[in-house]
Parts: C-alpha cells; structure tokens; sequence
C-alpha cells in the first residue's frame, strides 16, 4: 500500500489551469522531473511541481514512469516560469511547454553528449599494420595532440568512431582558442565597460546609446572576463534576422566552438542538442531570440538584451510574455548583472532609469569620427508625386548614386499596392475572413490579406457594380522598387522584405550583397531598419512617416519615433555624410520636428510628459481581458458578463480590436487599469477562476495580455 505522502502533483502541457494528482513509488522524483502518466484516454507527459499527500476519497492512478533522475532545469528557472505563469495569468503547464525544446514535452530523453575533442590514448601504442593511410594519418594527428570533433569531416568522423570502438582513443579536455581582445576605448565607452565588469551579483544597466556608437563592443568587452572565468553569457536579439551578423562578432573574438545560437528556425534535434550544450556548461554564449531566455546554463555570469526596445521581444500568441521583462526576473534569480542596450530606448525603460531601477550608461557620440547624419523634412503638400517618392528625394538619391553611393528607401508596407480601388463606385476589395483590405500583389497577380494569409485573384471588373476602372491606391515595397527600377534601370536594386526573404539564409546572401554592391538601391521595410550596418548608405529615404502620427494605439508615436531614429541610423556609416529626408504632410507635428534634431531622448521626454498626463503606461499598470469568437454578440456577452468579477479595478469597454475581425473571428477587449502593479494582479488572480466558470466563457477564446503591446 503506497503511504500518504507517496503522491505528486504534475501539470501537463497543455493550456489547463488544473494540477493532477498522481500516485508514485518512493523515491519520489523532484520537481522539474518528467514523468509519464495516464491522461484521458491515453498517456500524457507530465512536469513534477510537488509532492503532496494523496487526496481522500478519489482513486488517483499510478504514474506510467519517470523520464528523469533529476530536474530539466536549475532551481532559479524553475522559478523563473512560476512567475512568468502567476504574472501573465497563464498555465503553468503551458508555460513548460513554451521554456522547453519540442523532444523533451514529447517525451525524448535529454541526449549525451559526444565529447568534443579526442585524443590518442597513451597506453596504447600507434599499430604498425591494418591502417589504411587515410587511417594512419588521423592516428598520427591523434597521437600528436589534441582533436576537436568539429574540425574533422564526415569520413574522419567515421574513422574515429572506429578507433573508439577499437579502445585507441579517449575523450580529451576541449581545446579553446585564446580571447582576442578588443580594441582600446576611450571616453563613455571605457566607462561603459568599467561599470559593467565591476557588477556583482544582480544590477540592471540601460546602455543608452546612438546609432553606430559601439554598443556591440561594449557587449563584447564586459563578456571577456565572464568568459575568461568559466562563466556563461546570454544574448538576446529581437529577430533571426540580427542573429548571424552578431555570432559572426562573438566568434570572432571568443572563437566559434564557444559561440551557439538557438531560435525558432532550428530543427527540434538542432535546438535540444544546442539547449543540453548550454545546460553542461560546453559553451560560452548562447545567442538567441526570445525562446532562449528560458535556455539553462551551467555557470551564468551575464545577461545582454540588445535592441530592447523592440516589441518583437513580446510573444503575441499563446503564453503572452515579455522576454525582456522576464530577462530582468531571470538576472535577479540567478544572481548576475543584464544590461539592456537601445538607441531608442523604450518609455518604460527610461522611467526605470529615472527612478533608479536601472543604472544609467551612456553613449552619446559614434564610435568613429563620422558625424550623425542630418534629418530633413520634404513636406508633400500641393507636390505631385512620382508613385509616392517627391521629386527631390529622386534627385537626392540621383546625386548620391552617381558618387558610387548606396541609397536606402525605407517603406514600412508590402505589396504592390495596399488596396485596389474602384474609381465608379469606391469599392475596395476586403478579406472575407478580416476587417481588411487586400493588398495587391501585381508580380504574383493576386491580392492577399497580410493578416490571415487569405487570397483571391485580382479581379477584372468591380465586383461591386461591374466596372473595369479598378485601380491600386497608394505604394508597397513592390510597386516602389518597379518606379526605382524605371527610373535607375542601370544601378542594382536589393530589396528586403518578407515577400523577397523567406529565411534566415536567404536574408543573410542578402545582406552580403549589401556589403559587395556600389552604387545600389536599398528598399525594404522593418527588416533593415536597426542593427545593420551599411557602411556606404550615405542617403535614407522614409517614404511614408505619417503613419504613426495618428493611431488609436497610444504606443504608436513612441514606435515612429524608433523607428525614424533607427533607421536614420543607417545613413553616414562610412566615410561619407549621411543625409535623411522624411516625406510627410504633416510637417510641422511636433514630433517630427522634434525627431528632425536626430535627439531622440528628446522627444521620449515629451512623451513620457504625455503618457503621465494621459494616465497611461508606465504611469499605469495595464491589462487587457481580450476574447473572440465567430459571432460578436458571443464575445459582447462575455465580456459584459465578466466585468461584474473585475470591480477592483478601472475597467472600461467592451471595445473593438483595432483589426475588429481576424481569421473568421470577432475580437474585443476588456481595458483594465489600477494605480497599483500588485492590485491589478491580485484582482486579476481573484477573477481568473470565475471568469473561466462562466457559461459564456465556453462560447469564445479568451485569454489576459499583461502589460499589452498590440490592440
């Protein structure tokens, strides 16, 4: 008979609040443990989270086995995702499934690791006969010294296989190429550097610097000491795109056996072999996107999140977290210095510098000599423009490319054209399954929703009164690249956005030919607009800077505002000046006349001043209850009905999602609001439960975005 105690609870992972209750022979495995167990009609894989008497009165089963002798991650990460659970309102078990690689929630063993350097055993000695000379020559190299398993190829691979299965080889101490250090630096910089080695145990930095000032080298030299002192560095950046530029940096200088990168576009065998390397301590720095924040490591000394400001560090499906965020808890429980670095850091960031959670570094001039490059506004009023483009910024770009330069054209819109137009009725085309025009894509003679992936062909006649005038309105990166084409038919023209880069691969041939090609054309959207460097664009062009002026998403002048300064920051690299020119029909907003001083701590000032007056984040602690469902009067009725749990709290709507329909569903939202960060959560925590036990809660999808960066 099993004792009282000889029970566990488990979470399984999947999207259920509930903790389940096991049965298990002592000695019971620790939490963080796997186990199997019968779930349903089947078997489910389990996460141990305690143990805990059996309850009375219910038949509980057995667990099936235990897949683990001990647990998957250290105590601190353990904690990490209980708190990234109770803060986000989410499942545990759901959150197991979003930190771990694919193979472990399915149940695959943590794989041995194959030692990464060999050598030939000294008690053996080198045979005389039966090698082959391929065979011989690898024995020598052996017997000479050490071998790392990554430099041999596959045949050599193969022969060493045979000389382990033979007892002539053993594993050996890994060979690790020495640091090559950094240049000497000056000024805030060295000081910048200075800071961050001397920090012991947690601190936050905000690295605060303009475009091309040498944050990377500021990364760089706080990792050397980490590294040189067997300690492990976590990088963070926010997209794939940034991922092979910035390993190309850390193998440079720390050696490319120390470096591994891990995010979504590896294989589920690539990520699990990349995750048990960083868990056993075989590399240094782990390089990735938001997933590798929940990577263990075996001896963690620094934690680096570049670029923090980009909302693409918040997940905005499933499990909706800030990895940024949780990189701060992370740091804390592991004890170790992070340091978040920006040229346009976010308000949320600032107000922290300024009340002193994170210790201010700056870096307020480039690393080079070169000047920042000069921002200018081309007002588009009464002007007659060329497919979108002023007639002045072709002549700009006209004058640069004939001095052998490079131009950037910067359009934050795909397609050929955003919408057709019927020009007898004013029919616009719209997705059947979103509240959304189709965008045209001429080259593919389709017009397609950017929202859902729904297509249709584009039709010769209106489908609305019969008419044949059916026209494109306004520009995407496609219809411009055909006038730049048209109008410099003999200068190279690279384009980069998702339409033309369907990989990491793709993208990185791409940015190749940035560097190999002079004069050229430039033109793509947010994939170019930070952390690249282009040391011969000497002119950006931003075609359409009006559209975040004025949206109904309050953080949307904050993005211009990133936006504007990131991609100026393109311009002026290389020996050249830089020049940017920003069309608009709103020149004289006063943020753009702010943004035209190229000081973008300027103008956050002013909008922090407005968020405190609009009593909005970070000001404000925020949260939206969001639902969906095929019928709006569903998704009206719930959230009429789960307002009556949520009365500690400034709740105001139902309101419509900025995209009202998506995908065939209806969406709207709950705005919930409280003075206090540790209210908002204590009411949202007391409501959960009672808001899933509504009848109308099995009628939508819902779920709670703490700390919301899409509406």
């Amino acid at each position: 008979m099993a004792s009282e105690e000889s029970c566990l609870e488990v979470v399984v992972f999947t999207p259920l609040p509930q903790r389940f209750s096991y049965r298990c022979a002592l000695p019971l495995p620790l939490p963080g443990c796997r186990v199997r167990v019968p779930f349903g009609r089947g078997e489910r894989v389990a996460i141990v989270v305690a143990a805990a008497p059996c309850p009375q009165d219910v038949a509980v089963k057995n667990v099936t086995a235990i897949l683990d002798s001990a647990p998957l991650l250290p105590a601190s990460l353990i904690q990490l995702l209980q708190f990234g659970s109770d803060y986000y309102h989410y499942p545990l078990g759901a959150v197991w499934a979003a930190a771990l690689p694919t193979r472990l929630c399915q149940g695959h063993p943590v794989p041995l690791l194959e030692p990464q350097a060999w050598r030939w055993r000294a008690d053996v000695a080198l045979p005389t006969q039966g090698l082959g000379p391929r065979q011989r020559a690898l024995a020598q190299r052996l017997c000479a010294g050490v071998i790392e398993s990554s430099s041999l190829d596959s045949a050599d691979r193969q022969r060493l296989r045979q000389f382990q299965a033979a007892g002539w080889v053993e594993p050996a101490t890994k060979v690790t190429s020495l640091l090559h250090p950094g240049p000497q630096l000056e000024g805030e910089q060295a000081a910048a550097v200075a800071a961050l080695r001397q920090a012991r145990g947690f601190q936050a930095f905000l690295l605060d610097g303009v475009t091309g000032s040498g944050k990377t080298e500021v990364y760089l030299q706080a990792m050397e000491e980490h590294i040189a002192n067997g300690r492990q560095v976590l990088f963070l950046v926010p997209e794939i795109g940034l991922v092979e530029q910035t390993r190309r940096r850390c193998a440079a200088r720390f050696g490319a056996q120390r470096v591994a990168i891990y995010h979504s576009g590896q294989g589920d065998g690539e990520r699990l072999r990349v995750w048990t390397q960083a868990r056993e301590g075989e590399i240094s720095i782990l390089l990735g996107t938001r997933s590798a924040l929940f990577v263990p490591l075996a001896s963690p000394g620094l934690l680096v999140i570049d670029e923090e400001h980009d909302p693409s560090y918040k997940q905005q499906s499933g499990w909706l977290y800030s990895a940024r965020d949780l990189a701060l808890r992370r740091a804390q429980l592991e004890r170790v210095p992070i340091v978040l670095g920006s040229a346009t850091p976010a308000l949320e960031s600032l107000h922290n510098r300024a009340t002193g959670r994170f210790t201010d570094l700056r870096l307020r001039q480039r690393a080079t000599a070169h000047t920042p490059p000069r921002i200018e506004i081309l007002p588009l009023r009464r002007k007659r423009l060329l497919t979108g483009l002023d007639p002045d910024l072709l002549q700009a770009a006209a004058t640069q490319l004939a001095a052998g330069q490079q131009v950037l054209f910067f359009l934050n819109r795909r397609g050929y054209a955003p919408a057709l137009l019927c020009r007898e009725c004013g029919h616009i085309p719209h997705c059947r399954r979103c509240s959304a025009a189709l965008t045209w894509h001429r080259r593919l003679g389709r017009l397609r929703c950017h929202h859902c992936g729904w297509e249709s062909n584009v039709p010769e006649h209106c489908r609305q009164c019969g008419a044949t005038e059916i026209h494109g309105i306004g520009v995407g990166t496609e219809g411009l690249e055909q006038l730049l084409r048209e109008r410099f038919p003999d200068i190279p023209l690279l384009r980069v956005d998702r339409d033309e880069v369907h990989s990491s691969r793709q993208l990185a041939e791409r940015l190749r030919a940035i560097q190999n090609t002079r004069p050229a054309i430039l033109l793509g959207t947010q994939m170019l607009s930070k952390g690249h460097h282009f040391p011969d664009v000497t002119l950006v062009g931003i075609v359409d800077v009006d559209q975040g002026l004025y949206s109904a998403d309050f953080r949307a002048s904050e993005r211009l505002a990133q936006t504007v300064i990131q991609v100026a920051g393109r311009a002026g690299r290389g020996d050249a000046p830089g020049r940017v020119l920003l069309q608009s029909y709103l020149p004289e907003h006063p943020l753009l006349q702010e943004l035209q001083s190229g000081d973008y701590g300027k103008a956050a000032e002013r909008l922090l001043q407005e968020r405190q007056a609009a009593g909005l984040p970070p000001f404000k602690a925020i949260a939206l209850l969001q639902a969906e469902a095929q019928q709006m009067e569903r998704v009206q009725a719930f959230l009429q009905a789960a307002r009556q749990h949520l009365r500690d709290l400034t709740c105001t709507g139902p309101l419509p999602a900025l995209l009202e329909r998506r995908a065939g569903f209806y969406r709207a939202y709950l705005w919930l609001e409280s003075d206090s960060r540790v209210q908002l959560h204590r009411a949202l925590a007391s409501a959960r439960e009672q808001i899933a036990s509504l009848p109308a809660a099995r009628r939508v999808r819902w779920g709670i975005d703490v700390d919301p960066q899409n509406f």
